[in-house]
Parts: structure tokens; sequence; C-alpha cells
């Protein structure tokens, strides 16, 4: 077979319309071959015939998409020098634009023999591996335009691409668990209802099926397991053809921007499937594994700040070339709108300390791609000193774990104190004002796919995760959850009317605090994993949205709240309450009331815990015009919260505040309807608030 030199760059495959050329780097290199693969199997090899700047390159005229490939790289074989070098073993691309098939998981794609750890394995792997696809790079986008939803306006959905629809009713069953089941007009339809601004969906990168999961008869659910960061994984398409997942993943995102809805994508550049030295050989590992990973002083071994057994090598320039080479293509060709960065913590490690500093962040603000683009990071990884929320670089949004341990709190009454409760609520300016960010750079969350859902978190006090297979060791204990008197399901009346009330109380604080909601995907709709806080392996009912299951109320008291969210302002400002400290004396736009409608004093702001206060929330003081340079102007709101066990008489404030109130929403007994044409209540005027229940004034002139 004639081959042409060809380019270094791109990396990867790239077909022009002619035919294909091909790039791999390697610095440990001696030797590439390409591995081409025809429909039966049959491999046939080429060397890549020139080598430039460590890119081992070629052009192959007449190689169209759809076609199969790999690579062997021959090279040292020295473990205790960090190579692992060896020919037998067939190598994903790491710039394949598609992956078909799944791994085997054979001896012959380990580095070692079973029965000798220390023996290099020779056998072919490639039987037993996947293949890469040349890409087919044209797509009729048809004047999709990202909605570039700003971010106060941003109502985030955090969902499973499969689990979301696996059993929805109204969706062909050959389109269920795929990017074509999510831009189905059904799914469609649900988050167009419920108001959702963008979707942030679990890992779509080609990931791995872990062995010991498979061995046990589970799978690996959440995906948090890449070894392709340009491939959408094909197990989601409906369309099986090789290479198809990417087309169909551009007609759903496609879908999703018609009726303006954000894509998310939660990425995991922090590692590889590959593991630790005993894990197998698919890509990085045996194409230069020293210079891709981090390595231990005994360079047969890998750091590991993720709990994986590896962590990526954020030193070296082509490891960054590799992530934001990736970044760059599914913002530009697959359309999305953001990313939130798994572990993230740990792409900010050059040798052990966490360096908000390095590279990596430099880049991304440098880039014209992605520093235009929605950020998310998850501040922390499990290492030490991983912990990281608030410090991330202007420009990123956070998970604000704190946020979600200060609410959690609150509701089953362990007493956070005021000025704990009080940032997270405003949107933690003791976290991000500091280093010039905005209310948005908190995205709040009570649950989240790590954890219980909703409903779990009122029904359970201890995790139940026994079909994990690990005696219950898995998964964390620090729950902060209550289950109202009984663990699991009940038919208790009582129990089950506090359940629901606890369920409306998390998602009317999580809708009303400053910052961007995120709302975790079956939470709207009383979800249950049965007590399960930590399904990363269950691929099945357990995970999967049930909708014949489906609590209305709850559902409909969730869309109520976002649209509500969405009509007032005041709930999603894009500066904090007047850049200052948010409390004390003289405070226009926001202030903080006892239940005798006396505003907090220094001494409970600082060091009382609390189970009741009120909140004025002022609707006409805006410090920023809107997009079009127009004053803001809202109603002002008076905000009631209860975390007792027994009823409190709440005074409502003086005059000054304002001389009427109606009241629009009650935890306890639901929205108000007509509220408008209610009597209102008089300044001054006390009413009485339910147990563990919030309750919302709207201010009348």
């Amino acid at each position: 077979m004639k081959i042409w030199p060809g380019t270094p760059y791109p990396l990867g495959a790239t077909y022009d319309g002619a035919g294909t050329n091909f790039s791999l780097f390697s610095e440990v290199a001696e030797r590439v071959e390409l591995c081409l693969f025809d429909e039966a199997g049959r491999e046939t090899r080429v060397d890549l015939p020139e080598v430039r700047g460590y890119c081992w390159h070629g052009y192959l005229p007449g190689i169209e998409p759809g076609q199969r490939y790999g690579f062997r790289v021959y090279g040292p074989w020295a473990p205790e020098q960090g190579n692992r070098c060896n020919p037998a073993k067939l190598l994903l691309d790491p710039y394949a634009k598609g992956i078909d098939g799944d791994i085997t998981w054979d001896e012959a794609v380990f580095p070692y023999l079973f029965d000798n750890h220390d023996a290099r394995n020779d056998k072919d792997s490639a039987p037993f591996m996947p293949r890469s696809i040349v890409h087919q790079p044209f797509f009729d986008w048809s004047g999709d335009r990202p909605p570039q939803r700003p971010w106060h306006e941003t109502v985030i959905y955090e969902l499973h691409v499969k689990g979301f629809t696996a059993q929805h009713p109204d969706i062909p069953p050959e389109l269920r668990g795929t990017y074509a089941g999510l831009a189905h007009s059904a799914s469609i339809e649900y988050l167009k209802q419920l108001g959702v601004t963008a979707v942030e969906l679990l890992p779509v990168h080609y990931f791995v099926q872990d062995k010991h999961l498979l061995d046990q008869g589970l799978r690996n659910y959440w995906g948090y397991n890449s070894i392709a960061y340009f491939a959408p994984h094909s197990a989601y398409a409906a369309d099986k053809r090789p290479g198809a997942a990417s087309a169909e993943f551009k007609q759903m995102v496609k879908a999703l921007h018609q009726v303006g809805i954000e894509v998310i994508l939660d990425v995991v550049y922090n590692h590889t499937a590959e593991g630790n030295d005993l894990g197998p050989v698919l890509c990085l590992k045996g194409i230069d594994n020293a210079y891709y990973y981090q390595l231990m002083e005994d360079r047969r071994y890998y750091r590991d700040y993720t709990g994986t057994g590896n962590c990526l090598n954020m030193r070296q320039p082509h490891v960054l070339q590799l992530i934001m080479d990736s970044l760059r293509y599914w913002a530009l060709e697959m359309h999305v709108d953001g990313f939130r960065f798994d572990l993230a913590s740990a792409l900010a490690r050059e040798l052990h300390e966490v360096d908000m500093l390095n590279p990596f962040f430099n880049i991304i603000q440098q880039d014209p791609v992605t520093n235009r683009i929605k950020l998310i990071a998850e501040p922390w990884d499990l290492g030490e000193g991983g912990y990281q929320v608030g410090k991330f670089p202007s420009g990123w949004s956070e998970w604000n774990g704190k946020y979600r341990d200060s609410i959690r709190n609150f509701w089953r009454t362990q007493e956070p104190t005021l000025s704990e409760f009080g940032y997270r609520f405003t949107g933690s300016s003791d976290l991000y004002e500091g280093n010039s960010r905005h209310p948005f750079a908190s995205i709040n969350f009570v649950t989240s796919h790590d954890g219980f859902t909703l409903r779990d978190l009122v029904s359970y006090n201890e995790k139940h995760n026994l079909a994990n297979g690990e005696d219950n060791r898995d998964g964390t204990d620090d729950n902060r959850s209550w289950n109202c008197g009984v663990e699991g399901p009940s038919d208790d009346t009582k129990v089950l009317r506090l359940r629901a009330r606890q369920q409306r109380n998390f998602l009317a604080t999580l809708m009303l605090s400053q910052g961007v909601p995120m709302l975790l995907a079956g939470d709207e709709s009383g979800r249950t994993q049965q007590g399960n806080n930590n399904a990363y392996c269950q691929d099945n009912e357990i995970s999967w949205l049930d909708w014949d299951k489906v609590d209305t109320g709850l559902q409909e008291f969730a869309r109520r709240l976002v649209r509500f969210r969405h009509d007032h302002p005041v709930f999603r400002r894009r500066r904090w309450f007047q850049g200052q400290p948010i409390h004390g004396e003289g405070q226009e736009d926001i202030a903080w009331f006892n239940h005798m409608g006396e505003q907090a004093s220094e001494e409970l702001w600082i060091n009382g815990g609390i189970q009741s206060l009120g909140i004025f929330l002022n609707g006409d003081s805006f410090p920023n015009p809107n997009a079009r340079g127009e004053p803001v102007k809202d109603d002002s709101f008076y905000l009631i919260f209860n975390a007792y066990f027994e009823p409190i008489d709440f005074v409502l404030p003086p005059t000054r505040w304002g001389p009427r109130w109606k009241k629009i929403l009650d935890t306890n007994e639901g929205w108000v309807e007509d509220a408008t044409d209610k009597p209102g209540l008089e300044a001054g005027a006390t009413l009485s608030v339910a147990p563990r229940s919030l309750m919302l004034l709207q201010r009348q002139a």
C-alpha cells in the first residue's frame, strides 16, 4: 500500500475528501505502524514514513470515513524507567473521533502475564480491542446558533443520556437510552416545560467498562472512565454504524439549541481508563507512558489523586495540547456550550501541590474558544490539599459543595450560623467576591449524580449500597440526610407529608438562592435510588428515571419554581448585594430579621445557630442595567424560613420595608392561587409559619 509523507498536524486521522492523513505524537517511539482493518477484521500494517517534532505521520489516498484503524508503537520496554512500549498491543488513537466496539478483557490487553507481573506480555491484543474510526467531518448544521444564555439566567439540569430516556414510554424503544432519544420531541418538550436552560450530561466521551464490574455482573454507568477525548460514547448511539455516533450527537445538540437549551459536558481529563501499573494497555500507556502520566520516583508506579490509578501529566505540552484540542473540537465541531471538569483540582497539580496558576488554566484563559464558553470546576480531588472551593480563577464557576452542605444542615436543623447560611443563600461572596467573580460563580446544588437523590435525602439516614458488591463500604457516610423518622419506604401519612414538604423546602431554597441552580434529573418528580448513594455501577432501574412513577404534584411545584425564578431578576442578580458584606444596618437591597421582625444583631450573625429567619430582598435596587442598558426593576420579597420542629409566629418587618404583603408560596400548603385577589398582610402583622417550611411574600404598593 503506497503511503505519502503527509503532515504532522492535525494529529489523529483527518479526511480531506480524497484520502486521510494520520499523525501520532510519541517522543519515545522508534517506529510507528498504522494498522488498517477491513470488515472481516483482517489487518494491514503500514509504517508511518515521516517523523517531525515527534509526530509520526503519513497520508493514504482513498481512505474514507468509516475506516477502522489503530497504531502499534515500537520503542523501549523498561517499566522501571516508565516506558511500556510493545508493538504486540494495538493502541487506540488518542485523537480518534469515533470508536467502534468494546474491549474484551483477555490477558492480551494487559502489559504483563497474569502469572508473572514482571514478564512482558507479547500476546497480540488486536482481536480484543475496539477500533478507532476515520471520522466523517461533514454535517449540515442548518444555521445552528448557540443560545449563549447569560450565566445569571442559567438553570442547569444534570442528566444521564441513557438514564433519562431508557424507560420513557413516549420514546420509541429503539431510541431509548441514546442521543437520538434525548433529541426526541418527548424529551425536548419535557425539558421545555420544566424550564431548564442547560443540560449537563454525565460523561459522553468514549469510556471503558471496568473488568472488575463486568466480572460481578455490573457496569460502569456514570462513565468516569474515559479513554478517547474526541469520540462520543458509541453505546449511546441508536445508529450502530461505525462512526455514526458523532452525527447523532450533533443532531441532539442541534435539537436542544432550537429550543434554547445549552449542552454542557461533564469531562474527565484528570485520568484515563488505563489505570495503574496493573491496568491494561489501551492507548497512552503504550504510546508514551512516561510522557502522558505522572509517575512516582519508582517509575513503575503512578501518582493517583483521582482514586482511579493514574493522573495525566499536566506539565507536558502535548498533554495540554491533547486536552485543549479536545475542548476546541467539542466546542467548534460539536457545538457544545460548556464543560464541567471532573476533579478539576487534579488538573492544577504539576508536581504535588495544587497550583491554580499552572499552564492549563493559563491556556484556558488565553484561548479564543475556551475563554468564551461556560467553564465549571468540580473544585476538589482525592489528594492532599485538593479541596479548593472558591479558589479557581476568574471566569470559572464551581460546584459549590459548601452550599450543598449548608442547606442540607439547615433543613435537618443542624443549626448553621446565620453568616454561613446567609453567605450560601446570597451567592457565597465570601468564596468568590475576592477575585473579581460574581454570584454565578457558585453552582448551587443540593443533590447531584454522586450521592442521594432528593427523595432519598429525606428518606434515609444511612446509605444502602449492597447492590454495588462492596458490602456497603463504598459511597460517602457524610450524607447530611434525615429520614423524617423512618428509614426507607413508609406508609406513615405524617412521615410522607413531612418528606414531601422537605423536598419542596430544598427545591424552593435552591431556586430562590443567588447563583446558578443545578437540579438533578428526576429530583423534580420524586426519583429514588432505594437509598443507594453511589450508583456508579447500576446501569439499571436503580439509576434510570421511572416515568411511570412520577410525583406529579412535586413536578408541577418545581416547574412553577423555575418559571418564577425566570420571571424575577431579584433572585438571579448579576452582582453582589452592594458589593459589601451582606449584613448590617441601612442595607436597602437586603436585610435579615429574626422572628420578631427585628433586624438580626451582629452577635446573632456571627455566633448564633439558626433555625428560623426572615430575609428582605429589594427589587428596586439593582446596580447594573440589563443587556440593553435599561434599568432593572422587580418586585420586592420577604422570605421566611422555619426549620424548627414546631410552628413559629413571625412578625412582619416595619412599614419601612413594605406597607403590605401578599403570600404567594408556602411549602406547607403550596402555591397560593389568585394571590392578587386575596387581602394583604399589614406591616407588623403576625402570621403563623408551619414547622419545617418556607414562606414567600411579595410586597404590595
